[in-house]
C-alpha cells in the first residue's frame, strides 16, 4: 500500500510558477513506483499531465516545455515544477502511483493508476 500526499497548490497569476510536491509513504519508496500527475476540472474526466517511470518522463503536449518532473529519493518526494502557468491550467492536481511499468502500458488513463493522493487546487488568474 502506498500513501500519497500532495502539496503546493495555490492561486497564482498567469505567467507565474508553482511547484507541486507528492510525498510517498507506506511499504515502499517513491522510486519503486512510477509516479504520475493528473488534473481535473468540474464536470470533466481526470486528465493525464505527466509521469515518471524508471528514468523516463512523459508529458501531455499542452504542458511540454512548461512543466518539469523531478524527484528527491531521500525524501521520497516527486515534484512537478509548473512555469508560465495559464488560466487553462486551473484544476485540482492529483498525484498517482503504480508499479513500474513496461513499454506499451496505457499510462494516460487514470484507471491505470491504483494509488491516489487527495488532490491540491491550482488556480491561475488571468
Amino acid at each position: 500500500q502506498v500513501q500519497l500526499i500532495e502539496s503546493g497548490g495555490a492561486l497564482v497569476q498567469a505567467g507565474g510558477s508553482l511547484r507541486l510536491s507528492c510525498a510517498a509513504s507506506g511499504r515502499t519508496g517513491a522510486y519503486d513506483y512510477a509516479v504520475g500527475w493528473f488534473r481535473q476540472t468540474p464536470g470533466k474526466e481526470r486528465e493525464f499531465v505527466a509521469c515518471q517511470n524508471w528514468n523516463d518522463r512523459y508529458y501531455v503536449d499542452v504542458v511540454k516545455g512548461r512543466f518539469t518532473l523531478s524527484g528527491d529519493a531521500v525524501k521520497n518526494t516527486v515534484y512537478l515544477q509548473m512555469n508560465n502557468l495559464k488560466p487553462e491550467d486551473t484544476a485540482v492536481y492529483y498525484c498517482a502511483a503504480t508499479p513500474l511499468f513496461s513499454p506499451g502500458y496505457d499510462y494516460n488513463r487514470a484507471t491505470s493508476w491504483p494509488y491516489w493522493g487527495q488532490g491540491t487546487q491550482v488556480t491561475v488568474s488571468s
